[in-house]
């Protein structure tokens, strides 16, 4: 017994030649070298024989377990086989109790979280990934509205398809399109949940397969409200009007309908974004709706008009006096008092009907001149070369239409004068 010195069991290595070498300190404990890449590995191990069937049994690192405790722990498991007790056994029988003692554990926490702590956890998670801060609030000001009454105090693990159907059927025809939005968000929470662990089985606020056999779909019962947009025929009058304008929103505006973008994507525009001589936007992807950049084309008179405002030396294309970017409401607020009841964004729907109706471009690429998303065959046979030089000619095309000299009225021509004619009349009294 202790046959090991100190000096020994820290200087313990494999023999010339060999790769593990063990080292007898008695009573069935060995300290075991091993020659590893980074050097010598030293690990205890107890060695015992129970019903003629022999057993090591790993004891930890020296690193971890030094001499003296290593033959503390040898003693502890040679009175456990003189007890009649397997060692290796007993301690498998240790690790099932503490994972299942860990199981229980994290079963009451995950009753002690709530759909409301859930939420936070998961908007704290992906907020970064969000493209703006407004994504975010929308999140926390829908699910504070329409779910945390319903369900916030509860238990992730204790809802049930009931009470999604109390959150949202309320409101499901009276705004279908916030509903659809809340129920959406209620669902990614629970898959969240689930992820973590702190709930088990089917999501109850899924749609397809189940809130939808009780819930009429959101296109049967929303009207669809699209953009009040000017008809394509009335464009070159609307153009000749407004350049007439001497403002930045009029510039901002004409730019947007000669490029197709979305207001955000214009009045956000920085000149780094932009190369006048390759007559090029590159919008990053963190400004898109859809999350891709997006190239737009210029034509000569969209770069006349970042010509023309160049000399704002703000870092902003479209800046107001003060050198911040336009508003949202600036645009609009021109539109309405030169055509009231139109919206800004309704031009893009002027310029999809025009490149139906009037080119012969592959509907693709109009929908990619929109950044739309295309279908996946089609993402294929574009995705090597964007097809810009094909949008370059669709809107060189659309620049020139807008740029066509109005139609003016007609006059309606005058009718011919009627010579007047005197008729003279005999009464004739009876007799």
């Amino acid at each position: 017994m202790n046959r090991l010195k100190q000096t020994e069991v820290t200087n313990a290595k494999p023999k010339r030649g060999r790769f593990v070498n063990r080292l007898l300190d008695g009573g069935g404990l060995y300290l075991q070298a091993t020659a590893g890449k980074d050097g010598v590995n030293r690990n205890w191990v107890f060695r015992y024989e129970l019903d003629g069937v022999r057993h090591d049994m790993g004891l930890g690192p020296l690193h971890t377990i030094g001499l003296a405790k290593a033959r503390e722990i040898a003693l502890e498991l040679r009175q456990q086989i003189k007890a009649g007790i397997d060692p290796l056994a007993s301690r498998d029988e240790a690790k099932k109790a503490r994972r299942a003692e860990l199981a229980r554990a994290k079963a009451e926490q995950a009753k002690a979280m709530t759909f409301k702590q859930c939420a936070e956890m998961y908007i704290a998670a992906h907020a970064n990934g969000w493209k703006s801060d407004v994504h975010r609030k929308q999140w926390s000001s829908t699910l504070s509205t329409y779910a945390f009454p319903i369900v916030g105090d509860l238990s992730v693990s204790d809802i049930e398809t009931a009470h999604i159907v109390k959150a949202v059927e309320p409101i499901w025809a009276r705004i279908p399109e916030t509903a659809k939005r809340v129920q959406s968000r209620i669902a990614t929470v629970m898959d969240y949940a689930t992820a973590r662990g702190f709930r088990t089985g089917a999501n109850p606020a899924r749609w397809a397969g189940h809130l939808d056999t009780l819930l009429p779909a959101r296109g049967k019962i929303a009207k669809v409200e699209h953009h009040a947009a000017l008809p394509f025929a009335e464009i070159p009058q609307f153009m000749a009007e407004l350049h007439g304008k001497e403002s930045t929103s009029a510039r901002a505006l004409e730019f947007v309908i000669l490029t197709g973008v979305r207001t955000s994507e214009a009045i956000g525009a920085t000149w780094d974004e932009i190369d006048l001589k390759g007559k090029t936007w590159t919008v990053p992807g963190e400004r898109m709706k859809g999350g891709r950049t997006h190239r737009v084309p210029l034509s000569s008179r969209a770069v006349a008009i970042l010509e023309a405002m160049s000399g704002n030396g703000g870092a902003h294309v479209f800046a107001g006096s003060s050198g911040q970017p336009l508003s949202n409401m600036a645009m609009l607020e021109l539109l309405r008092g030169m055509r009231p009841g139109l919206t800004v964004h309704g031009f893009r729907s002027t310029f999809r009907d025009w490149s139906a109706e009037k080119t012969n471009f592959p509907e693709f690429i109009c929908e990619m001149a929109l950044a739309h998303v295309v279908g996946d065959a089609v993402v294929k046979a574009y995705k090597r070369t964007d097809v810009v030089a094909k949008r370059r000619e669709l809107m060189k095309r659309w620049a020139d239409y807008c740029a066509k000299p109005p139609k003016k009225p007609e006059v309606e021509a005058p009718l011919p004068k009627k010579t007047a004619t005197v008729t003279h009349l005999r009464v004739v009294g009876a007799r």
